[in-house]
């Protein structure tokens, strides 16, 4: 009778062992559920922050297979091509390249203060189906007043 009782209060060897076993693969899961998620996040942040760069003739060159696509041009700001419309809050310009190739912008957000100045843009958007470049992000570099380095501005769309 007192084996009985033994074997009763006794756990099995093999019960604990299966806990033991559950407990391992649970953590091992769990890692790999972070480490998974983890890799998704780095993943989805590189394909929405990369961007294609391009110059206005490389642009035109691949005009019908990249409509829609976001890249980024570079360009200096022709003179004589703004056209601000403080109502709509909408500022259109063109940017051109060395070989003359000129990308009418439109950029949907405030017009930089230094935007007269302006020797170069790199523009960040889309390339809409009638040739013109929605821009989501403006960088201005212009040249500055006591440096030979171009000064930089940035700026985003408010759209």
């Amino acid at each position: 009778m007192t084996q009985l009782v033994e074997q009763a209060q006794s756990i099995p060897v093999d019960l604990e062992e299966k806990q033991a076993a559950n407990k391992n693969l649970k953590f091992i899961i769990g890692g790999v559920l972070v480490i998974a998620l983890i890799i998704t996040l780095i993943v989805q942040a590189t394909v929405s922050t990369g961007a294609y760069y391009l110059t206005v003739t490389e642009l035109a060159d691949r005009t019908p297979g990249i409509v829609g696509e976001r890249v980024r041009v570079s360009g200096a700001v022709v003179d004589g091509s703004e056209d601000w419309n403080a109502q709509e809050v909408t500022l259109r310009f063109a940017i051109s390249d060395e070989d003359g190739a000129q990308l009418p912008i439109v950029f949907y957000g405030p017009r930089p203060d230094n935007f007269q100045r302006a020797a170069s843009a790199i523009v960040e958007g889309e390339l809409l189906a009638d040739g013109t470049f929605q821009a989501e992000t403006l960088l201005l570099k212009c040249p500055s007043r006591y440096e030979e380095e171009p000064e930089e501005v940035f700026v985003e769309a408010s759209r």
